[in-house]
């Protein structure tokens, strides 16, 4: 049985990984993949409120809205990674607040 509680569980649970991964990790790129988890948690609700509220299609029109940002946030962030690594050999996010200098 689908039920609409098991989507939310489920998006509830890759939304605290995400958080969870975004407070505690030091590297880019295991922010960058925190910061995914929770916009797929945004897809997973949009698409069971989609499936449970008549089954029209805004939900499906605004995760892949979604799905797009997330593709140009990674693009973007990942630059920025590439930047810091080239400048300071790291990943580690503390160094980048020393590119403001």
């Amino acid at each position: 049985m689908d039920q609409l509680q098991n989507y939310l569980f489920i998006a509830a649970a890759l939304f605290s990984l995400g958080l969870f991964a975004v407070i505690t990790r030091r590297n880019a790129v295991a922010v960058l993949m925190g910061v995914e988890l929770i916009l797929n948690s945004a897809n997973v609700n949009f698409l069971a409120f989609s499936r449970f509220g008549g089954m029209n299609f805004n939900g499906h029109v605004f995760a892949l809205f979604v799905i797009i940002m997330a593709a140009a946030e990674a693009a973007v962030a990942l630059a920025i990674i590439i930047n810091l690594y080239n400048n300071y050999q790291s990943i580690n996010v503390d160094e980048a607040s020393q590119l403001k200098r």
